[in-house]
């Protein structure tokens, strides 16, 4: 026989349950409009100290029936992977008839095939079928930073996506398509992605990623983030994190006056170069190219425009 007690310790109040599960513990439903619980969406509860950045989609999932997984933002969230800021829980179902409606929660309905893997006990859309449904949703520089992410996080090659991009029959695979030819291996942070993007959507030739400077019995020496080996000219981000740090300046410093001792030319980016003055950053390095012998140097284009503010 089960006793009260032995209820009241069945119920795992750290992760969302519902109103009912939570009287058949034998708990007053009144309990719950106290400061110890806070409400994940209607009818969904969770301990206060309990929650987190994965309750929300926990809590979505918790009304719908099983075969529903987390997708879109939300999956990318649950991933660690980085998209932009997005307020509801997205889950993706099979049958129109198993959507449940709040506020909070955006419900997809699809019969095609999904990758669904699962994270920390959510069902949701492995990293390739991720980037293909963010490729609906997103803009070109947030896409690409985002496969550059999987790349990195989940040792994905860069062809895979683009391989499942082509392989794709969704109306947004052209998109998918497009980011995937722009996703590169060895990218260590969305900054450094957009930098990039900012100087191919110019129009100027890509600078090679993660490119490592050797000592003469091959161990490793320098790793550059964004270069043009063949006229030693380095793009850095540089993220102003270690700006008050003297120990870390002073290192920055010897390592420039070394590299240029050996005829290379740095070319040091900080967040208001993409954010606020993206033109002048591209002027900085197309005289770069030019003064340093690149050979046919194409004069700006205009598409950089649609992606970063002017």
């Amino acid at each position: 026989m089960v006793t009260d007690a032995d209820a009241r310790e069945e119920l795992d109040r750290t992760m969302p349950f519902t109103r009912a599960e939570f009287v058949a513990t034998g708990r007053k439903a009144t309990l719950l409009k106290g400061v110890r619980y806070r409400r994940v969406v209607h009818s969904v509860w969770v301990l206060a100290d309990a929650w987190d950045d994965r309750s929300l989609i926990r809590g979505a999932l918790k009304l719908h029936p099983d075969g529903a997984f987390a997708s879109h933002f939300s999956a990318a969230r649950v991933l660690n992977l980085p998209v932009p800021d997005h307020p509801f829980a997205h889950v993706t179902v099979r049958d129109p008839d198993d959507r449940r409606y709040r506020p909070e929660i955006k419900c997809h309905v699809t019969k095609r095939k999904r990758g669904v893997i699962e994270v920390d006990g959510i069902p949701v859309t492995d990293p390739v079928t991720t980037f293909l449904q963010m490729a609906g949703v997103l803009g070109l520089v947030d896409l690409v930073v985002l496969g550059d992410a999987i790349v990195r996080l989940y040792k994905i090659p860069p062809k895979k996506l683009l391989e499942a991009a082509l392989r794709s029959t969704d109306y947004y695979a052209a998109a998918a398509r497009r980011g995937a030819s722009f996703v590169r291996k060895g990218v260590d942070s969305p900054m450094e992605t957009r930098l990039r993007m900012l100087i191919v959507l110019a129009g100027l030739p890509e600078p090679k990623v993660n490119v490592r400077l050797v000592h003469e019995d091959g161990t490793w020496r320098r790793r550059f983030d964004l270069c043009y080996p063949g006229i030693k000219l380095v793009i850095e981000y540089d993220g102003r994190q270690h700006a008050e740090d003297k120990h870390q300046g002073r290192s920055d410093l010897r390592r420039r006056e070394e590299l240029d001792d050996e005829g290379f030319r740095i070319i040091v980016v900080t967040s208001e170069g993409i954010y606020q003055e993206p033109l002048r950053t591209l002027h900085r390095i197309r005289r770069q190219l030019v003064l340093r012998g690149w050979g046919s140097v194409p004069t700006l284009c205009e598409e950089w425009r649609d992606h970063f503010a002017a």
